[in-house]
C-alpha cells in the first residue's frame, strides 16, 4: 500500500513538473514573438499576431520618434498660415459684435480639441474618425472666415458647430484616456506659447527698427533739400521779406519737429480747413541738422496765404548748453522719449516772449476743422487747454499709471486717480504761464528726476505734473488720439474730430502704419511734387 501510494504520488509529481515545463516553454515562445525585430513573425507561423493583423510592433524609442514626427507635422500645418492672413482674420474678428465673437471663440476651441484628438489618435487606428475630424475642421474654418466681421450667425453655421460637437463626443468615447490627452494638450500649449513668445520678441525688435529708421525716401528728400538750400543766396530780397512779417493780429501755431513732410501736412491741413487762413502764423522750430531742409521745403512750397517762421534750436541762445543732449537716459533709445524738441514745450513763454496765447500742434496730427474757436474758449485762469483721455470707468489713463506714487514727494502733492490730459493739440495762455512761473516748476521736477526715478520715460508724465490743476478740459471733439496704435477707432469719431492724432509708434509716414488711417494724412500731401517724385515717395 505504501509502495503503490508512493508510486502514485511520484507519477503526479512528474506530470506536474512536465506541465510546468510546457508552460514555461510557451511563455518563452510568446516572449520571443513579442520581441522580434520590426515585429516580424516566425516563418510558417500562421497564427502569429503580427502576421494576422499586419501591424508592425514598434519599440518604445521608435514610438517616441513617430510622435515627434507627428508633432512636427502639426507645426508645419500651423506655420503654413502666413502672418498677414492671421492679422487680417484677427482684425475681422475684432470688428465683430460681441455675440459673434463668442461663437467664433467657441469654434476656435473646437478646432483646438479636434487637432488634439487628431494627433492623439494612433496612425493605425480609426481612419474613418480621422477623416471625419478633418472634414469637420475644414467646415468650422470656413464658417469662421465667413462670419468674421458680419452681424449675425446663419443657421448653417450653428449646424456645423453641432456636428463638430457630435464628432468630438465620438472622439472622446474612442480615446477615453484623459490623462494622456491632457498631457498632449499641455505639450501643444507649451509649444504654442514658445512660438508666440519667439514671434513677439521678433515682432517687437522689427517694430523698433521700423520706428527708429527714417524711410529711404524721406532721407533722400532731406538730402536734396539741404544741398539745394546751401546753393541759395541768403541775401535775396524774397527770402528775407518772407520771414520778416509782423506778428500782431495773428492766430499763432507752433510746431516743434525734425520731420519735413510731417510738418508740411500739419501746415497744409490747418490752412485748408481754416475760415481765415490769412490770420494764421506758423512757428516751426527744428534742430540744426534739419533746419536747411525745413527752410528749403517751405521756400519752394510757401503756405500761402498764411505766414510761416522757421527757427533752429541753435538760434535759441538762452537755452542751456547741454539742452540737446540732457534728455538721453540709460537704456532708453526711443527718440520720442529723448528728443529735445519734445521738452522745448516747457519753455514756450521764453521761445515766444511777445505772444500771450498760442496753439501747440504735434507733427503727427492732421487738422480737419477750423481751429479759430480755440481762441474764444474761456480758460478760467488755467494755463493749458487740453482734452482729457480718461472716462468714468477707465483706470488706465490715470496719473498713477505714469508717476511713481511710492515716492513721498509725489504722494503728498498729487491725486493718483487724476485724469491724464492729452498733448498733441493744446492751447496755452502764456501770460498766465509767466505769472505762475511754471517753467521754474518744470526745472525743479526735471532736476529731481535725475536723483531718483519718479515717472516713466518721456515728457508726458512730466507735463502732467507741471500743469497739474492748471488744465482746462476741452470737448473731446477737438482732439481724437490713438491713430498710431488703436485699430478700433470708428470712422464717425475720426471724421467729426477737429484734430486727429497719430499718437503711438505707427506713424502715417511709415510702412507699418495702420492702413485704414493713412488716407487722412496722405490727402494733405501733393505727391506730384518734384521733390517727392525724385525721391520716389508715393502713397
Amino acid at each position: 500500500m505504501r509502495a503503490g501510494g508512493a508510486s502514485s504520488v511520484g507519477g503526479g509529481g512528474r506530470e506536474a513538473a512536465l506541465l510546468m515545463l510546457l508552460i514555461a516553454a510557451a511563455c518563452g515562445f510568446v516572449f520571443v514573438l513579442l520581441n522580434l525585430p520590426d515585429g516580424r513573425s516566425l516563418p510558417g507561423g500562421p497564427g502569429v499576431r503580427g502576421e494576422r493583423t499586419g501591424v508592425p510592433q514598434l519599440s518604445v524609442k521608435e514610438r517616441r520618434m513617430e510622435e515627434v514626427v507627428r508633432l512636427q507635422n502639426v507645426e508645419q500645418e500651423l506655420e503654413q498660415q502666413t502672418d498677414e492672413n492671421v492679422a487680417e482674420a484677427d482684425e475681422r474678428i475684432s470688428r465683430s459684435p460681441p455675440g459673434i465673437k463668442e461663437k467664433i471663440w467657441t469654434m476656435q476651441d473646437q478646432l483646438i480639441m479636434a487637432r488634439a484628438y487628431l494627433q492623439f489618435a494612433s496612425p493605425h487606428g480609426s481612419s474613418h474618425l480621422a477623416r471625419e475630424l478633418k472634414l469637420r475642421m475644414k467646415e468650422i474654418e470656413r464658417v469662421i472666415n465667413h462670419i468674421s466681421g458680419s452681424s449675425h450667425v446663419p443657421g448653417s453655421a450653428l449646424q456645423k458647430m453641432r456636428a463638430m460637437d457630435m464628432t468630438l463626443s465620438k472622439a472622446q468615447r474612442t480615446f477615453p484616456h484623459c490623462s494622456l490627452l491632457t498631457a498632449k494638450l499641455r505639450a501643444m500649449t507649451h509649444h504654442s506659447e514658445e512660438l508666440v513668445r519667439a514671434h513677439r520678441s521678433e515682432s517687437s525688435f522689427l517694430e523698433q527698427v521700423a520706428v527708429r529708421s527714417l524711410p529711404k525716401g524721406h532721407h533722400c528728400l532731406a538730402m536734396r533739400l539741404t544741398s539745394e538750400f546751401f546753393l541759395l543766396d541768403p541775401k535775396e530780397p524774397e527770402f528775407a521779406q518772407r520771414y520778416s512779417t509782423q506778428i500782431g493780429g495773428f492766430h499763432h501755431y507752433a510746431i516743434f519737429s525734425d520731420n519735413v513732410l510731417a510738418s508740411a501736412v500739419v501746415v497744409n491741413s490747418t490752412i485748408s480747413t481754416s475760415k481765415d487762413p490769412k490770420r494764421i502764423m506758423f512757428h516751426v522750430v527744428t534742430d540744426a541738422l534739419n533746419f536747411p531742409a525745413m527752410m528749403m521745403w517751405f521756400l519752394t512750397n510757401p503756405p500761402n496765404p498764411a505766414t510761416i517762421r522757421i527757427e533752429s534750436l541753435d538760434h535759441l541762445k538762452w537755452l542751456p548748453a547741454d539742452f540737446s543732449s540732457r534728455f538721453k537716459q540709460k537704456g532708453i533709445r526711443d527718440p520720442r522719449y529723448t528728443s529735445a524738441l519734445n521738452h522745448l514745450r516747457f519753455y514756450l513763454p521764453d521761445v515766444f516772449p511777445s505772444l500771450n496765447k498760442l496753439v501747440l500742434l504735434d507733427h503727427d496730427v492732421v487738422v480737419q476743422r477750423d481751429l479759430s474757436g480755440l481762441w474764444e474758449i474761456d480758460m478760467k485762469g488755467k494755463v493749458n487747454g487740453a482734452v482729457e483721455t480718461c472716462t468714468s470707468g477707465d483706470g488706465y489713463h490715470r496719473l498713477e499709471n505714469l508717476v511713481n506714487f511710492s515716492d513721498p514727494s509725489i504722494l503728498n502733492k498729487f491725486d493718483a486717480k487724476a485724469c491724464i490730459c492729452a498733448y498733441g493739440m493744446n492751447i496755452f495762455d502764456l501770460k498766465e504761464w509767466r505769472r505762475q512761473g511754471l517753467t521754474a516748476t518744470y526745472d525743479k521736477w526735471f532736476q529731481a528726476s535725475k536723483r531718483r526715478r519718479l515717472w516713466k520715460a518721456g515728457s508726458l508724465p512730466l507735463g502732467q505734473l507741471v500743469f497739474y490743476n492748471q488744465t482746462a478740459p476741452l470737448d473731446h471733439r477737438w482732439h481724437v488720439l490713438g491713430l498710431g496704435h488703436d485699430r478700433s477707432i470708428g470712422r464717425e469719431e475720426i471724421e467729426r474730430a477737429a484734430v486727429i492724432h497719430y499718437s503711438g509708434k505707427l506713424k502715417p509716414w511709415l510702412e507699418i502704419s495702420i492702413p485704414k488711417y493713412r488716407d487722412y494724412w496722405n490727402s494733405f500731401l501733393n505727391y506730384d511734387n518734384p521733390y517727392l517724385q525724385q525721391c520716389n515717395i508715393h502713397m
